[in-house]
């Protein structure tokens, strides 16, 4: 999912994982600030699944590759500056 400044979704994307990556471009985007929040469907059921306590069970996580202690960051964590081409790299949290 991709949330302009406003915690609004404005666009989501689905990309299958081929060597331990997963590539997804976005066009056509204002500078702005935007932010990601993402999962690995390892199961491809078309929801993340938890476990009892409601933690992920499987690979997560958020632009910035910023981490909750307890839930997800704070939003104004995940937020970056769009100002023209930009390539990003996130690393899931298993």
């Amino acid at each position: 999912q991709l949330f302009d400044s406003t915690q609004t979704v404005i666009k989501e994307e689905m990309s299958p994982i081929k060597e331990n990556k997963c590539l997804i471009s976005i066009g056509n985007l204002y500078a702005g600030q935007y932010a990601v929040r993402y999962y690995h469907d390892e199961n491809v059921n078309g929801k993340m699944e938890t476990n009892i306590v409601g933690k992920p069970t499987e690979g997560y996580g958020f632009s910035n590759n910023v981490i909750g202690k307890f839930g997800s960051p704070p939003f104004e964590k995940w937020l970056f500056k769009i100002d023209g081409d930009k390539k990003i790299i996130l690393k899931p949290t298993y």
